[in-house]
This record gives C-alpha cells, structure tokens and sequence, in this order.
C-alpha cells in the first residue's frame, strides 16, 4: 500500500523518475544558498535575481526558440548583469541596494514579458513563466545536475569564508581579502542556480524552492550547518510530495512543489524548536535564551 502511494509512479513512469531527478538537484543546492541569503537579509533579493533573469531568457527564446544553451546563457547574461548593475547604482546613487533591485526586478519582468509576447503564444508565456518538472530531457537534467555539483563544491571549498562573511564581515575584513571574491562567487551561485532552476520550476517559482526550505530550518536551529542540512532535507521531501501530489491531483507538479515547501513552512512557524510561535508560548528556564 505504502509502496503504491509513495514509490510506484517513480518506478512505473520515466517522466516521473526525471522530475524527481531534477527536483532534487535544485533542492540540494538551492536549499543551503537559501540559508545563506536569509541569514544576509537578502531573501527579497533572490526573488528580484529570479525575476532579472527573464529578459535574456526570453531573447534567447526570440532567437532559437526553445533551446536550452542559448536561454541558459541568456538568462546567466542577464541575472549576472543585473546583480552589477545593482551594485553600481548603489555605490554612485543615493539608493540603497534593496531599492535598485527594486527597480531592475520590474523592468526586468516587465521587460521580459514583453519580449516573450513579441513571437510566443501563452503557452510559452506560461512555461518560461512557471516551468514543466514534467518535461525535462536529457540535457536539462544534465544542466541540473552539473549546476547542483558545482556548486555543493563551491560551499564545500569556501564554506567557512563565506559562513564568516554572512555572520561578521567586518572580522573577516580585519584578517583575510576573501570578503569581496566571497560574496562575488556567491552571487555567481545563486544566480547560476536561478537560471538551472527556471528550466524545471519557471522563474516566478525557482526562487521557492530556495527560500521556503531555509526559513524553514531557521525556526528549527540556529546553528548554520544545521540549518543548511534541514534545509536541504526538507527541499527533498517537498520536491517528492509535490511530484506525487501532482501524479495523484493532475495538477501542474511545479506549484504543488512550493505549496508543500509552503506547508512546512507554516509547520515551522507553529512547532519550530527555535523560534516558532508554541516555543515562543512556552516556559523558559531561569537565563535560558
């Protein structure tokens, strides 16, 4: 019985097993990005990224159509772009950089949506838009995969330097130079993740899966490397609930992924060992934090 309600699509469906696949990849290294961008108060700025992405796709589409390089690099190009330009605006404006990627995430959307309706129908609209897991070729799964490896490697390698300039940049401007190219290469991840992610999810949803999972894991450790596990964990289980919801459901397999992610999230809020709302009624002991 079990089996039949949790494991048999997977097996009996090549799709399925594909979607699952991919799913996956994202989770595994958008999760623990995720917690990273939360714990820099940057969350609203990985939606802003996901958004920035859309105009390069949509030329890349406008001048091969459907072609997974050249929207990939299209997409890379732009997000890319955008996160300097913030940057930029920042340091010779007056605005500050949550306020300029304010801005370029609207033109970009706007930007983007316009481009795509120049030559595609609505039903490309709505597939650069919101993804199909369910399509995924060979190729993209390739790309997931490679995208997924590259940068668990990248964390692994500079894990610490980048834990140190999330949690206290200025000690580690005190020591070390690694400050800048930390946060250079991991803007270069999140947005590479971005532009994986919008092949499987869509652009307006790519960003739920990194986000969702790791507010999640913030209400239940505080601790970074637990919470980059929990997080990931948890992007797991929502990508294979989701899938399986859809399979049962029939419906659309990328927002049930986001809603089930939702889910937990609203279960942290509630029942979260570190800061959920029934921890916070609780009793603490006497200079307990």
């Amino acid at each position: 019985m079990l089996f039949d309600l949790l494991v048999a699509p997977f097996v009996e469906f090549e799709f399925m097993r594909r979607a699952l696949v991919g799913a996956w990849a994202l989770a595994l290294s958008g999760a623990p990005l995720g917690v990273f961008l939360l714990l820099r108060r940057m969350s609203l700025t990985g939606d802003a990224m996901a958004h920035a992405i859309l105009p390069g796709a949509a030329v890349g589409y406008l001048v091969a159509g459907l072609s997974l390089p050249a929207m990939t690099l299209g997409g890379l190009a732009a997000g890319l772009s955008v996160a300097l330009l913030a940057g930029l605006v920042t340091r010779v404006t007056a605005l500050r950089e949550d306020a300029s990627l304010a801005g370029f995430y609207l033109i970009s959307l706007a930007l983007g949506v316009t481009i795509l309706s120049l030559r595609g129908s609505s039903v490309d609209l709505l597939h650069v838009l919101f993804g199909n897991v369910l399509a995924l070729d060979e190729p993209t799964l390739l790309l997931l995969a490679g995208v997924s490896t590259l940068t668990l490697l990248a964390l692994a390698v500079g894990y610490r330097a980048l834990a140190m300039e999330t949690l206290d940049p200025g000690f580690l401007a005190s020591v070390s130079r690694l400050g800048a190219p930390a946060q250079m290469v991991f803007l270069g991840l999140v947005v590479l993740n971005l532009v994986a992610g919008f092949h499987a999810l869509g652009t307006l949803l790519a960003v739920g899966i990194m986000i969702l999972p790791a507010a999640s894991a913030r209400l239940w450790s505080a601790d970074i490397t637990r919470m980059t596990v929990i997080a990931a964990a948890i992007g797991l289980v929502a990508s294979w609930v989701g899938l399986l919801a859809s399979y049962r459901l029939s419906l659309p397999p990328g927002p049930l992924i986001i809603l089930v992610a939702g889910l937990a999230h609203v279960a942290s809020m509630l029942f979260g060992r570190a800061g959920g709302w029934l921890r916070r009624l609780s009793p603490r002991r006497h200079l307990e934090a």
